[in-house]
């Protein structure tokens, strides 16, 4: 057998700063001095990364990573704040695409509104997803999707992170939700496409959800339901495996079963779901999975002003980690 690590990381705004001033570019260096000390220490052989700034911030973070991972790639679909998502590899990326539209075969269009608060019709991704393929040394080939979903935090228009108008506020939270189950349903039809009657690749899909494992749009991604880890049905081949997505949180130890701390609450939005190719045998040989929380002391507690963070070290996410063996 053949050991297989994969990782995905909000890399919270990795952006270069805007001012060339001595004070910003020394946060910014440390910001990419703490990124780089956890990735090199995890040694994951594929990152999935979001929230990341720039193709330059990108190559900046690649500069620090000693060559250790040669190939990477970036979306060429950001939102419009600018921030994609993206992979780091050590093995060879035979082949990628950019995931930005919304099927027809899926949910086509959600209602949404412009900076103005005008009605407008959203019939892409807030950010474009990114899929790459690899073989593993199993010889696996192995489709991997990292994707980063409408927030939960709402932006109203103009900008503003908060409203006096309860109307305002109930429509755009209403809109942010359909966004995202846009978003978990464009994931999964694509997860379709590349999983049903294919039994010779692999398939994983992680990324930054903005949901935790019981909301709605994560339980979209998964697929049929009934056999999920740590049930019964789990043990047991069944039709609906071939289409399964499995969800690897119950494989976190319960006390580090979350990937940010919003408001003091720990909640886990950061997700690996996994093709039964990954799970080879019978009973399926599972991962060594966890959320690595204490990667730089402990997690920051997070508000709904973003701006807060601005400029910190490290990031508001832990790094989530499955070690395979195929």
């Amino acid at each position: 057998m053949a050991s297989f690590k994969v990782m995905t990381w909000n890399l919270e705004n990795l952006f270069q700063p805007s001012e060339s001033n001595a004070e910003t570019v020394q946060k910014y260096q440390e910001k990419l001095d703490t990124l780089a000390e956890v990735i090199l220490r995890l040694e994951a052989d594929i990152i999935g990364v979001q929230e990341v700034g720039s193709p330059e911030a990108f190559e900046d973070l690649l500069a620090k990573l000693n060559g250790q991972y040669p190939e990477a790639k970036l979306s060429t679909e950001p939102d419009t704040r600018g921030i994609r998502v993206g992979f780091l590899s050590k093995l060879p990326i035979e082949s990628s695409e950019n995931i930005v539209n919304f099927p027809q075969n899926g949910l086509a269009s959600v209602p949404g509104l412009d900076n103005e608060g005008n009605p407008i019709e959203v019939t892409r991704l807030s950010r474009g997803a990114l899929s790459i393929s690899v073989t593993v040394a199993s010889g696996l080939k192995v489709n991997l999707i990292t994707t980063h979903w409408k927030s939960k935090l709402l932006t109203f228009p103009g900008g503003n992170f908060t409203t006096s108008d309860e109307d305002e506020r109930t429509r755009v939270a209403g809109i942010a939700l359909l966004k995202r189950t846009a978003e978990a349903v464009a994931i999964r039809v694509k997860a379709n496409e590349l999983l049903v009657g294919n039994q010779d690749q692999g398939l994983i899909v992680l990324g930054d959800l903005n949901d935790v494992t019981e909301a709605a749009t994560t339980q979209i991604l998964q697929g049929p339901r009934g056999s999920e880890i740590g049930t019964r049905g789990f043990l047991s081949p069944d039709k609906g495996d071939d289409a399964r997505l499995f969800n690897l949180a119950p494989l976190i130890p319960a006390e580090r079963r979350f990937s940010r701390v919003f408001q003091g609450n720990g909640e886990l939005i950061d997700h690996i779901f996994v093709s039964q190719e990954l799970l080879p045998g019978e009973p399926p040989l599972v991962p060594e999975v966890d959320s690595h929380i204490d990667f730089l002391g402990s997690l920051p507690s997070i508000s709904e002003q973003p701006s807060e963070r601005q400029g910190k070290p490290g990031s508001d996410h832990a790094p989530v980690t499955a070690i395979f063996e195929l």
